[in-house]
């Protein structure tokens, strides 16, 4: 019997592949048999995570990316297609916040702070349309591919504080809804576009906003996970069963949706 969850040999590039939730999904496509490419900025980085996935016997390249650099992009696609001749997943994983873009306690809306809030939309919504607008051209030719935009929720649920990121991953959302009928209607029932929307994980970019130097939870974490029924923090691989679910031929009737990822979060109230 077929398994609907294969990946092995799948072409799966991942942006953002350095970061926290990036490397994991990495790791487990590799893990996979799946052929990794990763796009980030940091070489080292890069090569410490395909070092790793070299010794457990999996396969992973890596070429300098800036998701918003289209000459880049351009470049680093060239790269995947001389070396494999196709892409079957594009998981658009790079985004980020910054301070600037958030409305600390003690400041309104009008002190936002708009270069910081354009850096942020600039990232996470043209940093997920441009790959796509490219990588997804050889997907069209084939007329099979999934793409995977990875959203938020904040973007389902606004949250106090978040403003720049929240309106981001909101269009992320629209534009993954908006492709998917683009993309089915004009090249065929082969192209899926779908997007995750993680809850609250512990990272890099967080991790001052949600733990203490001493490594407590601050008042903002501790109102997270009290409107959290799982009152935990996710896993990055936790991620990953739900990718790969949209990567593989189990999804294959499966386009345009949102799946959250957030141990109830958005399900919960008073």
């Amino acid at each position: 019997m077929k398994n609907l969850f294969d990946v092995r040999n799948k072409v799966m590039v991942i942006t953002g592949a350095t970061g926290i939730l990036g490397s994991a999904m990495a790791r487990h496509f590799a893990g996979q048999g799946s052929k990794v490419v990763i796009l980030a900025r940091k070489a080292e980085a890069a090569q410490k995570l395909i070092d790793e996935v070299g010794a457990t016997g999996g396969e992973a390249v890596f070429f300098a990316t800036n998701v918003l650099d289209k000459e880049q992009l351009e470049t680093a696609y060239a790269q995947t297609m001389a070396r494999y001749g196709r892409v079957d997943v594009l998981i658009n994983c790079a985004g980020g916040n910054m301070p600037g873009a958030t409305i600390p306690p003690d400041k309104t809306i009008f002190d936002l702070d708009m270069a910081a809030f354009e850096t942020v939309v600039d990232l996470n919504l043209f940093g997920t349309v441009l790959p796509t607008m490219i990588f997804a051209r050889t997907m069209v030719d084939r007329k099979e591919g999934s793409i995977i935009n990875v959203a938020s929720e904040s973007a389902i649920r606004p949250l106090t504080r978040v403003a720049g990121y929240g309106v981001a991953k909101a269009a992320v959302v629209n534009f993954t809804k908006y492709l998917c009928g683009e993309l089915a209607a004009k090249y065929g029932a082969g192209l899926r576009v779908n997007a995750i929307a993680p809850g609250f994980f512990l990272s890099e970019q967080n991790r001052t906003l949600l733990t203490n130097p001493d490594g407590s939870y601050t008042d903002r974490a501790k109102t997270i996970l009290a409107h959290t029924p799982f009152k935990r923090f996710g896993e990055p691989e936790e991620l990953l069963g739900t990718l790969q679910w949209l990567a593989s031929d189990a999804s294959k009737f499966v386009s345009g949706t949102v799946t959250m990822i957030d141990g109830g979060f958005d399900a919960f109230s008073i």
